[in-house]
């Protein structure tokens, strides 16, 4: 029987019988085998009694023993403290006897080291004499290495004569050596890297080494690189057939494999790092100092281009490309050398920086190209309509021409010159508005006081046009917006990449903080990046709903002018009609004509109000603020905007009729009943069109119908300026 389960600590007497009832032979007798395993546990409880007292019986046997041996442990490890304090006190006492002996023994080992070091100052003094007397015959020898070789000897003794009184003079005797040293084989040090010859380098590079001279070789190394390249820039230039763009790109190719060639080079002569320094350094220097400068001949070619910003972003490509190349070979080679980002900007800013001063014009040249689509789009024609059916279709063309600007900027100045664009496109579009403008003024020349229609169609389809410039001008204001948030990745470049950071490499101070300016107003969501042209916009659009406004009014006016020279309301005639019932008054021709008018304006009005027109929509919202109000009225946007512009017209004929009213000198009793009939019949046509008669015009039907002897006591809730005057045209006494 198997009993380890019972030792387990998760020991379950309910899973251990069930497991145990499971097997074939508890199945075969359950109470035989109950029996037999109790049995069975019975004797193991027996036996693990007996193991149980047994173990209790050695353990009680063994204690004395065990008591015994702590005892004597104890003993000895007093035992032992008793010996650490006793050799302790030794030591003290072995200290304090030979204390005097050991300060003794420092002191003369002290005086042995400055005997020894006394002894090495005199030995490297009589060195330095001697090595001073034979240098004139080895400088003689032109030996340049036997000179180097002397040299370091006294340098190396010049280190040990530090104290000796006259060591600054020495060490001056020796620099003077050195210096001649390095007169003596520069020309050879120059003809050596004017050649690439490896012996010759590896020589000159030991021994400026070993005189703490290699400074100074970097130096040579330099100047003559610098010199070599300078000169092959030359003799492009001087090549006439050619122009700046080819020298640019022959150069560029030069530079690179002359790159390519000096670091292999470099790899095979100097151990130390610090040659890649010399070579960042060197083509930054290069690239800034070449004669004529780059800036020079781009200026001159500049003038014999009628595409400047073309030519310019051509130049501009080729360099990018150049310095895309030429990261990726400074990369590869300065990786592990200890090369400083801000040695690679240098050299960054110096391969980009014949574009500085052209970034800063960047929107002269935008604007010069902007010109040129601006003159290709002239609208302005003999017959009015097609001026403005023109305008219209020029309006996806100035946002296109905008557009590519947009692109031009991004190409040309990395993004850095958004400043610039907005610049240009406020003077393209102030440019593109004057046409605009121009047939705003046109229109204004043609109104009649008299119905036309075709003029009104003009006004409406000329105010389309505007609106669908706004909506354009918001696409772009959005466009441009998005360009310029994504451009701060571009301007900025990855921190580690010196190469992408154009804000650094293309703009002056001045140019960085407009452009940041910029990037700050374009984050703000209710700016306008076109702000100033959008006024303008606006204006225009105010200007034209004006004139629309007139057009559609003019035939009223003209009928209204002669209400206050009419002979019908001083006519003694009328006194027989004047007790008359007021239905018995008809309305007259004038106010039944301006009523037949007004009536018709709506099925003129349907082809471009009375459906979906977002260009115009967009057009009388700026031109009146009612119009946007409408749209919150439930209705739909074009019967919204027909209903605004009626009730526009509606107000003004009450106002202009009222202000004819106020104008009549006199009212007989009969007039007074006849205006009333005019007034309420222009009412009844306005309720009809579902407008409302001004209060002013009902306040003078009410005033008019008043009788003379109850005119004090019934106009008392009407305008003081309406009572005074209808009771003057009336003759009715003031009380």
């Amino acid at each position: 029987m198997d009993v380890s389960a019972f030792s387990d600590e998760n020991f379950d007497v309910k899973d251990w019988i069930n497991k145990t009832f499971k097997s074939a032979e508890a199945q075969e007798n359950r109470d035989a085998f109950v029996s037999s395993l109790v049995m069975k546990l019975q004797l193991y409880v027996q036996q693990i009694n007996s193991a149980v007292e047994d173990t209790s019986h050695q353990v009680l046997q063994s204690l004395p023993r065990v008591m015994r041996d702590t005892e004597l442990l104890l003993q000895e490890a007093l035992s032992l403290h008793n010996m650490m304090q006793s050799v302790r006190q030794e030591i003290v006492k072995v200290e304090q006897d030979t204390g005097q002996s050991i300060a003794s023994l420092e002191r003369i080992d002290r005086i042995k080291c400055d005997l020894q070091a006394a002894r090495e100052a005199l030995h490297e003094a009589d060195n330095w004499t001697v090595l001073a007397s034979d240098l004139e015959e080895v400088f003689e020898s032109g030996n340049i290495e036997s000179i180097s070789a002397k040299l370091v000897s006294m340098q190396q003794s010049l280190q040990v004569l530090v104290s000796v009184p006259d060591y600054e003079d020495r060490k001056l005797q020796l620099e003077g050596l050195k210096n001649r040293l390095e007169a003596i084989a520069s020309p050879l040090l120059v003809q050596a890297f004017t050649t690439g010859s490896l012996d010759q380098s590896r020589v000159f590079i030991r021994v400026f080494t070993s005189i703490d001279r290699l400074a100074q070789l970097l130096k040579y190394y330099h100047k003559c690189q610098k010199g070599a390249l300078l000169q092959q820039w030359s003799h492009l230039v001087e090549e006439q057939d050619e122009g700046v763009q080819e020298w640019l790109h022959k150069f560029y190719d030069k530079l690179l494999s002359h790159w390519h060639e000096q670091v292999k080079w470099c790899g095979q002569v100097f151990s130390n790092p610090s040659s890649m320094h010399t070579l960042v350094a060197l083509y930054a220097d290069v690239l800034s100092s070449l004669e004529p400068s780059p800036n020079v001949c781009i200026d001159a070619a500049l003038k014999q281009q009628s595409d400047q910003l073309r030519f310019l972003m051509e130049l501009k490509q080729l360099t990018k490309h150049f310095a895309g190349n030429l990261q990726v070979a400074v990369e590869s080679a300065v990786q592990g050398k200890g090369v400083e980002k801000g040695e690679l900007l240098l050299l960054a800013q110096s391969v980009y920086s014949p574009y500085i001063n052209h970034i800063s014009k960047y929107a002269t040249y935008e604007q010069q190209q902007l010109t040129r689509v601006s003159e290709g789009i002239v609208c302005t024609k003999d017959d009015l309509m097609d001026t403005i059916q023109t305008l219209g279709l020029s309006v996806p063309k100035a946002v296109s021409g905008a557009m590519d600007a947009a692109q031009r900027c991004q190409q040309f100045t990395e993004g850095c010159g958004y400043p610039g664009l907005l610049r240009s496109l406020k003077v393209f579009f102030t440019s593109y508005l004057d046409q605009f403008k121009s047939a705003q003024r046109r229109l204004n020349q043609q109104k009649r006081e008299q119905e036309d229609w075709n003029l009104f169609q003009m006004c409406l389809t000329l105010l389309q046009n505007i609106g669908e410039l706004l909506l354009q001008l918001k696409q772009l204001n959005s466009d441009l917006k998005h360009y310029i948030v994504d451009a701060i990745t571009s301007v900025n470049g990855q921190e580690e990449n010196p190469f992408s950071q154009f804000k650094q490499l293309l703009l002056t101070d001045t140019g960085r903080k407009e452009l940041d300016a910029l990037i700050s107003n374009a984050k703000e969501e209710e700016t306008h990046l076109l702000e100033a042209v959008v006024q303008q916009v606006n204006k225009l659009c105010s200007d034209v709903h004006h004139v629309t406004f007139q057009v559609i009014l003019a035939p009223v006016t003209l009928q209204l002018q002669q209400v206050s020279t009419a002979p019908t309301w001083c006519n003694t005639s009328t006194s027989v009609t004047s007790e008359l019932p007021d239905f018995s008054f008809a309305p007259q021709e004038y106010i039944t004509q301006i009523g037949q008018y007004l009536m018709t304006l709506p099925q003129h009005m349907e082809p471009f109000l009375l459906r979906d027109n977002p260009a115009l929509a967009m057009a009388l919202t700026v031109a009146d603020a009612e119009y946007d109000a409408s749209s919150s009225k439930g209705q739909t946007e074009g019967e919204g905007y027909a209903d605004v512009l009626l009730g526009l017209v509606a107000r003004g004929t009450c106002q202009t009729f009222c202000e004819c009213i106020l104008g009549i000198g006199e009212l007989s009793p009969g007039g007074c009943k006849q205006l009333a009939t005019d007034i309420d019949y222009l009412g009844n046509v306005l309720e009809d069109l579902g407008l409302p008669l001004s209060e002013p015009l009902a306040q003078l039907a009410l005033l008019l119908r008043v009788n003379p002897s109850e005119y004090h006591s019934k106009s008392s809730g009407s305008a003081p300026r309406l009572v005074a005057a209808v009771r003057q045209m009336r003759n009715i006494t003031s009380s």
